[in-house]
């Protein structure tokens, strides 16, 4: 009577031989399913009562393990590109905006490093400062502060605030040369003893503090910064 009623109902019936015989070899009902091209709901139907050895139970659990693992890999490769379509798109659209700024004009640089001292730069000590443990932060505070405000060589100070197990006279020449500066311009050291026992990142090379004598550079950039703060806050909050 089955045998009937799956006739009338399947027109996968002459495939079900096959399909027990594959399960029965240890095969899962999803490699059934990809194999002979016969749904799933049927499958489950004609093999409910076939009974799988412990061999072929763990053959199976090894092949869902190993489909898993490809699966997730896969899952990564496709998540990694589209995150560097992400990041090409980003860099696309900063340059754009990039080009459509007039960067030989000293009043745009200035705006720039006015916003970052806002964030980064020293407020209450009586000299312009800023502290950074990104070299290129401080490449653009020293281009501006030589190029803008003639700031000499002579007159920029250098602190290094380091970690236990970092080197003070490599950490000393490592920054020298990123920043383009005398090692005579760094006068001053200091090691967080909290940090005794604990490694270090590789890639971390400490704080470097720049710190140049003008108060008045400070002043200038933190009324700047606000007064553009205040402009942008007031003419585009309804935009």
């Amino acid at each position: 009577m089955d045998d009937i009623l799956d006739t009338m109902i399947s027109q996968w019936y002459e495939l079900k031989p096959k399909a027990i015989e594959l399960r029965k070899q240890g095969f899962s009902i999803r490699d059934i399913e990809i194999k002979l091209g016969i749904p799933r709901s049927t499958l489950s139907g004609w093999l409910k009562n076939i009974k799988l050895t412990k061999k072929q139970r763990e053959r199976l659990k090894q092949n869902w393990l190993n489909a898993l693992a490809k699966a997730r890999k896969k899952a990564v490769l496709w998540h990694n590109a589209q995150k560097t379509k992400r990041i090409e798109n980003a860099q696309k659209s900063a340059r754009q905006t990039l080009d459509n700024l007039d960067l030989t004009n000293k009043a745009v640089v200035e705006l720039a490093l006015a916003m970052l001292y806002m964030g980064e730069g020293s407020k209450k000590s009586q000299e312009t400062a800023l502290s950074n443990s990104d070299p290129l932060i401080l490449k653009l505070f020293l281009a501006t502060l030589k190029n803008i405000y003639a700031v000499q060589t002579r007159n920029i100070r250098c602190e290094l605030h380091l970690r236990a197990d970092q080197d003070p006279e490599t950490m000393k020449h490592f920054w020298a040369k990123e920043l383009n500066l005398p090692l005579e311009n760094f006068r001053y050291i200091s090691i967080d003893k909290r940090t005794i026992g604990k490694k270090t990142y590789p890639h971390y090379k400490g704080v470097c503090a720049v710190k140049c004598g003008p108060v008045a550079i400070q002043r200038k950039l933190l009324h700047l910064s606000k007064l553009f703060c205040e402009y942008v806050s007031k003419n585009y909050s309804g935009v």
